[in-house]
């Protein structure tokens, strides 16, 4: 888990070049951010960390400057991001990069630098030379989606580093509330540890009364009151988002597409694949993939498919005026909750 690869990173000395990569960009930045505080002191950040886009700016820039001398400290910092010649992907044509100078540097980087790639690719080339080379000599970290474990246990270490701990429910409403979102989930665990600032525990109730709902958020709630038959809570949820001028075609393809994801989730589940393969094929967080799988319980294929005709019907007579917008999805609701 990445949580490992931190406290690494405080205990041990860091190494010459990293490279860190994944489609988590919340955990590198996390990371990178981990590495600034263990290498650099507060007041050399300005001077001894250089940021190189690689879409942007030869490699070749960023190696004379991982190459000169700290100003006014011992240790520098060379963040090099977007390396997509790590990658099969093309760049921008204008940028060109002196790969066997990087490859020099590689093999004998100079002790006063950090040189980090930051690289948010799920995958990189293995079959590049550079690639190859850069994996064999850097501290390699991978920061991926976490699986519902890790998940939790991460929400559960973020929690405690605040000295705060949680039940069991609350984390699974906060992971559930966020859809597994990092960064929210960050920003949602800083504002309850604010709130129960004297409180040593928090409680799901602190949850559900300060972590914000999404629009999303509020989809998957109107679909769970919908397949339990909780007609008045389906339709409380659908006025709300009225009232906070959501449009209601908007509402109606976000429906639709939840509902694609269930019957989706269903098939491939039928099908023998496991939740991290499903969020692979559909290209989703593996959380939505849980949360789907769970609804999928309240449904036959069949009744799927007749959820997402009724839908499209319903997106036909409103675009061609044969029904009012709010009228269509509240018959809907109606004919299904």
């Amino acid at each position: 888990m990445i949580s490992e690869a931190w406290k690494h990173i405080k205990k041990n000395k860091p190494q010459h070049v990293y490279l860190l990569f994944g489609k988590e960009r919340f955990l590198l930045q996390e990371t990178v951010q981990k590495l600034t505080e263990v290498v650099l002191s507060p007041e050399d950040r300005d001077f001894n960390l250089s940021v190189y886009d690689m879409e942007e700016s030869p490699v070749d820039a960023a190696l004379e400057d991982a190459e000169t001398i700290p100003f006014m400290g011992d240790k520098k910092i060379v963040l090099v991001k977007n390396p997509y010649f790590l990658t099969a992907e093309k760049g921008k044509e204008k940028v060109n990069h002196n790969i066997e100078k990087l490859e020099a540097y590689i093999k004998e980087p100079p002790p006063y630098t950090v040189l980090v790639f930051f690289a948010p690719y799920e995958k990189l080339d293995e079959r590049r030379k550079i690639t190859k080379l850069i994996k064999k000599e850097s501290a390699v970290i991978e920061a991926n989606s976490l699986s519902d474990r890790e998940l939790f246990s991460w929400a559960r270490e973020l929690l405690e580093s605040t000295g705060k701990t949680a039940s069991g429910q609350a984390v699974e409403k906060l992971l559930q509330l966020t859809q597994g979102n990092l960064m929210i989930l960050h920003q949602e665990i800083l504002k309850l540890t604010t709130f129960a600032a004297q409180e040593e525990e928090i409680t799901e109730n602190m949850v559900n009364l300060l972590v914000a709902r999404s629009l999303e958020q509020n989809i998957f709630d109107l679909i769970d009151h919908t397949v339990h038959k909780r007609t008045e809570k389906a339709l409380q949820i659908f006025y709300d988002l009225l009232k906070n001028n959501e449009e209601p075609l908007k509402i109606l393809h976000l429906l639709t597409s939840q509902f694609r994801l269930v019957f989706q989730v269903k098939q491939l589940g039928q099908s023998g694949y496991g939740q991290n393969q499903i969020a692979g094929a559909l290209k989703v967080h593996p959380f939505r993939v849980k949360l789907a799988s769970e609804q999928t319980k309240h449904f036959t294929a069949e009744q799927l498919n007749a959820i997402l005709h009724d839908l499209a019907e319903a997106d036909y007579e409103i675009k061609t005026g044969k029904k009012e917008k709010r009228l269509a999805l509240e018959l809907f609701l109606l004919k299904y909750a």
